[in-house]
């Protein structure tokens, strides 16, 4: 039951995908980064290794993704403050999986949630017009 239900997911995850702006894909990059974060968490607090390296990679890989979708010739200082912040999210990301420090994957999360916040603060209006670090 629990691979059918994984199977479902990718294929609605991909589905959403395939049809979305480019604005709605990284929405969904931060909304999995959250979720992965909040995973590596949980596993953290509860001494399950296997999953927590499952989920930092995750949430390595998305992060990775949003830091990697910026558009530095257009974005200028604002870029570059957010790559920045994706690199010490990175590293804090690092520390948790190391030292298994919650209060790592909190900060990263704190940080995630006010970007996040910034990006879905957008106009519908300006969806298409804008990339990661223009509308910033």
């Amino acid at each position: 039951m629990r691979k059918s239900l994984q199977s479902y997911r990718k294929i609605s995850v991909e589905s959403e995908i395939s049809v979305a702006s480019p604005h709605r894909i990284i929405q969904m990059m931060f909304e999995g980064a959250l979720q992965r974060l909040a995973q590596s968490r949980y596993a953290i607090e509860n001494q399950d290794m296997v999953s927590k390296g499952v989920y930092i990679g995750k949430s390595i890989g998305l992060v990775t993704g949003l830091n990697n979708s910026l558009d530095m010739d257009a974005g200028g200082d604002i870029a570059g403050n957010l790559s920045e912040l994706y690199d010490f999210m990175l590293r804090r990301i690092s520390e948790a999986n190391i030292n298994n420090d919650v209060q790592a994957i909190n900060d990263v999360i704190d940080i995630l949630k006010t970007i996040k916040e910034g990006w879905d603060a957008i106009p519908a209006d300006m969806h298409h017009v804008v990339s990661h670090t223009e509308a910033m």
